[in-house]
């Protein structure tokens, strides 16, 4: 079992930068991919970043060129770099990960609060 803790999250005028945290704890051996949802009202939630444990990444059309996902291992730890931050990335951010085998995404966080002031 895998328990996830988000933080970083907070208040940023646009064009700033947030770094999201998601520390894993349990059997994190376990993890196959990490990654970043966000959920915003009136929005369906939108995958904005993976990484996979052979270090591969995805990200939404949206957050590229501005957001970089990346892990820690030694920590485990996933990380979300948030640059030239928008309105329009105001949402709840929830860190995901999977187990191997698996087709879904099988562990989730409570999410941390993201909100981009114009």
């Amino acid at each position: 079992q895998v328990r996830l803790v988000e933080s970083g999250g907070g208040l940023v005028q646009a064009g700033g930068s947030l770094r999201l945290s998601c520390a894993a704890s349990g059997n994190a051996i376990s993890i196959s991919a990490m990654g970043w949802f966000r959920q915003a009202p009136g929005k369906q939630r939108e995958l904005v970043a993976a990484i996979a444990a052979h270090g591969s990444t995805n990200y939404a059309d949206s957050a590229k060129g501005r957001f970089t996902i990346s892990i820690d291992n030694t920590k485990n730890t996933v990380y979300l770099q948030m640059n030239s931050l928008k309105p329009e990335d105001t949402a709840v951010y929830i860190c995901v990960a999977d187990e191997p085998g698996s087709d879904r995404w099988s562990f989730w966080g409570q999410g941390t609060s993201v909100t981009v002031s114009s």
